[in-house]
């Protein structure tokens, strides 16, 4: 399992992914899930992925390749980001296939993986895309600004009560480190390192990103004053009445 979440704000967007894999209790990797692709100056594209890591890491190994092998269509060429989300979708969709046809399973879900895909073509708006395992693809609106993959319930209370469109970049970025303080909380199967990448609306450039650990100062003094001010709400709140439960 993992936890990917991405939001499109007014002033710009946030993309974050934990790399814990595991088969088992006792079999746990790290293994990134978050891809940053662009031309500085001209466009910039992040890829998030959750699901058969088997799939994803071929999907993420074609595009490169083909970014690398300078085919007509690839990241860096396509007209537009929902192109972008097409192409991916396709891709994963080959990918899958194959899959199935070697192991002889043509229903079988095993080789499923799921991805989001968002950023900025020169001239363009930002844009978020949601790519299904079936290939094919959603966008973000002002009204639902953020998507997740993955272990989605225990982080998505927070993004829902903290994070619309109009919210400062860095304001929903705590929200959204919150919402993986939860979530790894609460699911063993979600791990540090979480990589998290913020971009500034029509900047164009290509963000180096952050990748948060277990040491990391900022974050374990926010998920501390945040438990910390749960515990206080909690205790602050208006007593009930003595007849209350009677």
């Amino acid at each position: 399992m993992t936890y990917c979440a991405a939001i499109r704000l007014k002033e710009g967007m946030i993309f974050a992914s934990d790399t814990r894999t595991n088969a088992g209790v006792d079999h746990i990797s790290t293994f990134r899930k978050l891809y940053q692709y662009g031309v500085e100056g001209e466009r910039f594209i992040v890829l998030q992925t959750s699901g058969s890591l088997a799939t994803s890491q071929a999907v993420f190994t074609k595009l490169q390749h083909d970014i690398d092998q300078r085919q007509e269509s690839n990241l860096h060429t396509v007209a537009t980001l929902f192109d972008a989300a097409q192409m991916v979708g396709e891709c994963m969709r080959n990918v899958m296939n194959h899959a199935r046809i070697i192991a002889n399973d043509p229903s079988s879900r095993t080789f499923t993986s799921s991805f989001m895909l968002g950023g900025q073509i020169k001239g363009q708006v930002p844009e978020l895309y949601m790519i299904y395992p079936e290939g094919n693809c959603i966008r973000a609106t002002q009204d639902t600004p953020f998507f997740q993959l993955g272990e989605s319930k225990y982080g998505k209370p927070i993004l829902d009560r903290a994070v619309t469109y109009d919210t400062d970049v860095k304001h929903a970025a705590r929200a959204l480190m919150l919402s993986f303080d939860s979530t790894i909380h609460s699911n063993l199967s979600v791990g540090m390192p979480i990589d998290v990448v913020l971009y500034q609306n029509d900047s164009l450039t290509l963000p180096k990103g952050r990748r948060i650990d277990e040491h990391d100062a900022y974050f374990n003094t926010i998920r501390y004053e945040w438990a910390e001010s749960i515990r206080r709400s909690l205790i602050e709140l208006p007593a009930c009445p003595d007849d209350y439960w009677t």
